[in-house]
């Protein structure tokens, strides 16, 4: 396994958290929202502080993950949201 795959492996998707949104290893921790802290200018420390159950490659995921998703690249499968 690369790398990359590695810490794709980090982020989920399941339909009942977040209504399907990525999250971190399956816990209730939006990947929206890390990278919306490191938007702010939060940094990996400073967030790594404030979720200490966080380590240094679920951040390293996030990014991966947004990187990958603008780049147009299939990183998961839709997650049908129920009432659509």
């Amino acid at each position: 396994m690369t790398k990359q795959a590695a810490l794709l492996e980090r982020i989920t998707v399941r339909p009942d958290v977040f209504g399907g949104k990525p999250i971190v290893r399956d816990m209730r921790m939006a990947v929206e929202h890390i990278l919306s802290m490191l938007a702010s200018g939060d940094t990996a420390e400073v967030i790594l502080y404030q979720y200490p159950f966080l380590e240094p490659e679920d951040i390293q995921a996030c990014l991966l993950y947004a990187y990958r998703s603008i780049a147009g690249e299939h990183v998961r499968e839709p997650v049908p949201i129920s009432g659509s």
